[in-house]
C-alpha cells in the first residue's frame, strides 16, 4: 500500500514536511494517513483549522500527549492561533478534570516555547468571580434547561443546590464566558471530548447543546467524524446515531 495524492497532500499541508515511510511499521501509518488525511479530511463541511481543533481536544481528553504535541504544531500550521489553542484546552477542564487539562496546556507551552512565543499569553476572562453563576446560567439554559437543578435536587443537603451551582459557575461562568472561542465553538469542542471519554449519558444532551448554540447538523456530524479514527469508531458512533435521531422539538433529557 502506498499514500493516495491526497493524503501525501493533506499531511504535507497540516505538517509542513513530505509524509517519510515509518522505519518499523510502515503499513500502520500508511493505512492510518490514508485513512485520516486522504478520507477524513475530504468530507464537507469543516476547515482545515477546525479539523486539528477538534483533533487537539480529543487527543488532550485522552491525554496522548506525543499526538497532541504533534497536532498542536499542525494546528498552529493551518491558522489557529496560541489563544485559540489555549481556550480550546480550557473548555476541557470541566470535562476531562484539571490535572488532565494542565498536562495538556504545559504541552502547548512547550510547544509555544519552542516556537519563540512569549508566555504567558494575554488573559481572556470577561466575568467577575462573583458574577459567575448569573453569566453561566444565561449560556447554560438555553441550550440545556433547568434539568440539572431538576434532577440534583434529592442529594443529601447541601448537594442539591451545591453542585448545580458548581456546574454552572465552573463550567458555564468560569469556562464558556472567556473570550476568543464563541459559545458554538466550544460546545462542538465539549461534545467530541465527551465522545472521547466514552461518556454516553451525557452525549444525547451534548448533542442537542452543540446544534442549539448555532452548529449545523452536518457540522457536528463532520466533527464527530474527524475525530472518528482517533478515538475509535464505537465512541463516535454512539454520538453519530445521535446526530442522525435528534429531534429539535424534543427535551435534551440530560443526566436522565
Amino acid at each position: 500500500m502506498t499514500l493516495t495524492p491526497a493524503a501525501r497532500a493533506t499531511y504535507t499541508r497540516l505538517f509542513g514536511t513530505e509524509p517519510q515511510r515509518h522505519p518499523t511499521d510502515p503499513e500502520a501509518m500508511e493505512i492510518l494517513q490514508n485513512e485520516i488525511f486522504g478520507e477524513v479530511f475530504a468530507t464537507p463541511g469543516l476547515t482545515d483549522a477546525e479539523r486539528e481543533q477538534l483533533t487537539v481536544a480529543v487527543l488532550a481528553a485522552m491525554q496522548t500527549l506525543p499526538q497532541l504535541r504533534a497536532h498542536l504544531n499542525a494546528a498552529l500550521n493551518v491558522g489557529l492561533t496560541p489563544l485559540q489553542l489555549r481556550e480550546t484546552l480550557y473548555q476541557l477542564a470541566p470535562y476531562i478534570g484539571w490535572p488532565k487539562t494542565l498536562n495538556a496546556t504545559t504541552t502547548l507551552a512547550e510547544v509555544l516555547k519552542d516556537r519563540g512565543v512569549e508566555l504567558p499569553l494575554e488573559e481572556a476572562g470577561t466575568v467577575a468571580y462573583e458574577d459567575r453563576e448569573t453569566a453561566g446560567a444565561a449560556i447554560q439554559e438555553p441550550l440545556y434547561g433547568t434539568e440539572v437543578k431538576e434532577v440534583f435536587a434529592s442529594l443529601p443537603e447541601p448537594y442539591g443546590d451545591f453542585l448545580p451551582h458548581l456546574l454552572t459557575a465552573n463550567g458555564f461562568g468560569d469556562v464558556e464566558t472567556r473570550g476568543v472561542l464563541d459559545v458554538a465553538n466550544r460546545e462542538l469542542v465539549s461534545l467530541v471530548a465527551i465522545a472521547a471519554l466514552g461518556a454516553a449519558t451525557q452525549l444525547k444532551p451534548h448533542v442537542a447543546g452543540a446544534i442549539k448554540a448555532g452548529n449545523s447538523r452536518q457540522k457536528v456530524t463532520g466533527a464527530l467524524v474527524q475525530v472518528l479514527p482517533y478515538i475509535g469508531g464505537p465512541y463516535a458512533l454512539s454520538g453519530l446515531v445521535l446526530v442522525a435521531q435528534y429531534d429539535e422539538n424534543a427535551s435534551s433529557e440530560a443526566y436522565r
